[in-house]
């Protein structure tokens, strides 16, 4: 490579899922996330049929590695709003997924190629540490390194892309 010739930042892709947004704070949430793309988005919203008034979207996204983080801290701290956000892995970068309840606030992980959840060798001999010989104490902590609080607060707002129309495609021949 030539010494003028700047180094291009490695591309990502992944999704934003908004589980629930009040239908107020909807325009918002597409204006943070436009400003963390760099460029103006539009979601289709659909109703949330496990909250009443609130209403859900998914973005597919693609940006340099890091902009899941950007698109987690954009959104970040807003009471009202449970998301989800994914970074796939690419050629040397890890990838990520960031959880947001109202309740809980964020949750960040690593994930591998193919989506698993990566608990760090450090995170692990700490809950080690911590739970000592209690068996139900490292249940715990190790269902706190995977984000089971979050993954349980969001489970009923991700199935609600369940009761929205289906397409079948039928084979043929």
């Amino acid at each position: 490579m030539a010494a003028t010739q700047a180094r291009q930042a490695p591309s990502a892709r992944g999704v934003l899922f908004v589980h629930s947004s009040p239908r107020a704070l909807s325009p918002h949430v597409e204006w943070a996330v436009g400003r963390a793309l760099g460029e103006a988005v539009n979601f289709d919203w659909s109703d949330q049929p496990v909250l009443k008034g609130a209403q859900r979207a998914e973005y597919h996204w693609e940006g340099e590695a890091g902009t899941g983080a950007a698109l987690a801290s954009a959104l970040r701290g807003w009471e009202h709003l449970r998301y989800e956000v994914t970074e796939d892995a690419g050629f040397g970068t890890d990838g990520g997924r960031w959880l947001h309840t109202p309740d809980l606030g964020i949750f960040f992980t690593q994930t591998d190629t193919v989506g698993n959840v990566v608990i760090p060798e450090d995170r692990v001999r700490s809950a080690m540490e911590r739970a000592g010989a209690n068996a139900l104490e490292l249940h715990r902590e190790l269902r706190l390194a995977l984000g089971q609080a979050w993954d349980d607060e969001l489970e009923p707002f991700r199935h609600a892309s369940d009761f929205n129309s289906v397409v079948w495609l039928h084979k043929v021949g």
